[in-house]
């Protein structure tokens, strides 16, 4: 049956509530009756997502909290309009495709794939403004908000870049949609790319686990597997649900159960600055289907997590609630266990996903924004080690990268150090896991699943 929308006047629909709470982050608009007259556009528009697949995601996740699924979750720290063009779009497809392959094989489960891909246009920041030299401005917020350039008339929030926004998105969920229902995403062809991978001198630690892939896959072939039904793969749409403006726009009634969905996103998740319990993101997330992530810092404790559940996943659903650690590779070990052992004592199912990235940030000689490889991984590690430790289920990886061949990360087996980064350094904001380092992860925590 085809799924059938209600818009909802913003004075009457029951997620409204966020605007009585205090909304953090959010951009100063020069002119309000501009912001409702976007926003009035935007909530007219068709959805971006549609509530069968918005339901299918909560399954596959209710799946990775229970030990049956693994999830993958990976794309660019900041997307720009700019990139979003099909080469960028294929690229970031195809490495997460080649991923998710090398993982379905070591931890012998399905991958839940998951990209930061056709909405992860906004980003927080630390400070309102950024002062250079003697002059003082707005801070680059993503091109939802505003430009790079360091212009007065460049930093001034516009409204209009929502609707932008939503454009750049609805192109990019076409663009994958086709790759991913198109034969793009075949089995054998996506095998092949992970082959020359390790062809690489620099990859070849690697290269026994890829030759019992292509042993796998070539047993497949002999026995008759239908790779027909190996084609088509579901690749779901994620973003930080940051803008509460677009958010609450893109909001929508499912006429056939009543259910507010948020269709700018299939899964949304909020950062460490804007998990305010008593906050707007929270309030508006609480009141719609997706299936939601909370982002959890070295800050968290265990009365924060069950308090999250309360208002989030009262009831308990599975696959509703995802918690994505960002710890530090330093305090994992150390400040997971207490978080995972208060879950497991509540009893209510939580999928548990590690960001490797965000507690990793460091600044270079240089004086770039990087981070480690090899820290990266030690996050993941411990990620593994602190659910191993408590008897809990680590339910996958949420990582910044990029399928391009920039320079933004340092280490890995090609080895880049500081002086690399001058190379290709093109991020506006976090620094990005490259296509190679993306894949040498894959194997590695292919190697920890297995």
């Amino acid at each position: 049956m085809p799924e059938l929308w209600e818009t909802v006047a913003p004075e009457t629909a029951p997620w409204d509530t966020w605007r009585s709470h205090p909304a953090l982050q959010q951009p100063t608009y020069p002119d309000e009756a501009e912001v409702r007259a976007v926003t009035a556009d935007l909530r007219s528009r068709p959805p971006l997502v549609f509530a069968g697949e918005v339901d299918d995601l909560r399954a596959d996740l209710a799946a990775a909290g229970r030990g049956e699924a693994f999830v993958l979750t990976g794309g660019d720290c900041a997307e720009t309009f700019v990139e979003s063009t099909a080469d960028h779009l294929r690229l970031k497809i195809q490495t997460l495709l080649q991923m998710a392959v090398v993982l379905t094989y070591g931890a012998s489960l399905p991958v839940v794939k998951i990209g930061r891909i056709a909405g992860q246009y906004a980003k927080p920041r630390s400070s309102d403004m950024e002062t250079r030299g003697e002059v003082v401005l707005p801070s680059y917020r993503g091109d939802a908000v505003n430009s790079h350039e360091f212009t007065a008339e460049a930093r001034t929030p516009d409204p209009h870049r929502l609707m932008e926004t939503y454009q750049h998105a609805a192109a990019s969920l076409n663009l994958i949609r086709a790759f991913t229902k198109g034969g793009y995403a075949d089995l054998r062809l996506v095998h092949h790319w992970n082959r020359g991978f390790t062809q690489n001198p620099a990859y070849s630690r690697y290269e026994s686990l890829a030759e019992e892939i292509h042993r796998a896959v070539k047993f497949m072939e002999a026995a008759g597997a239908d790779f027909d039904s190996l084609r088509e793969v579901d690749l779901y749409s994620s973003h930080e649900a940051l803008l509460l403006e677009y958010e609450s726009a893109m909001t929508r009634i499912d006429s056939r159960t009543g259910d507010p969905y948020d269709t700018s996103g299939h899964f949304l998740w909020v950062g460490e600055r804007t998990r305010d319990l008593d906050g707007a993101h929270i309030e508006l997330l609480s009141r719609v289907r997706n299936p939601i992530g909370v982002k959890l810092g070295p800050g968290s404790s265990p009365q924060d997590v069950v308090a999250l559940m309360d208002r989030l996943n009262p009831e308990g659903e599975p696959g509703r609630l995802t918690f994505i650690t960002r710890m530090g590779a330093g305090r994992i070990r150390e400040l997971l266990p207490p978080l995972l052992e208060a879950v497991k004592a509540d009893g209510r199912p939580v999928t548990w996903t590690t960001d490797p990235m965000h507690g990793n940030t460091i600044t270079s000689s240089t004086g770039y924004k990087t981070r480690s490889f090899e820290t990266v991984m030690d996050e993941v590690r411990g990620f593994f080690e602190a659910h191993d430790q408590v008897g809990t289920v680590p339910g996958g990886i949420h990582v910044e990268l990029t399928g391009d061949d920039v320079t933004e990360v340092i280490g890995g087996s090609e080895q880049l150090d500081e002086s690399s980064l001058e190379e290709r350094y093109e991020t506006l904001v976090d620094p990005r896991l490259n296509h190679q380092q993306s894949l040498e992860m894959a194997f590695q925590v292919a190697e920890l699943l297995r």
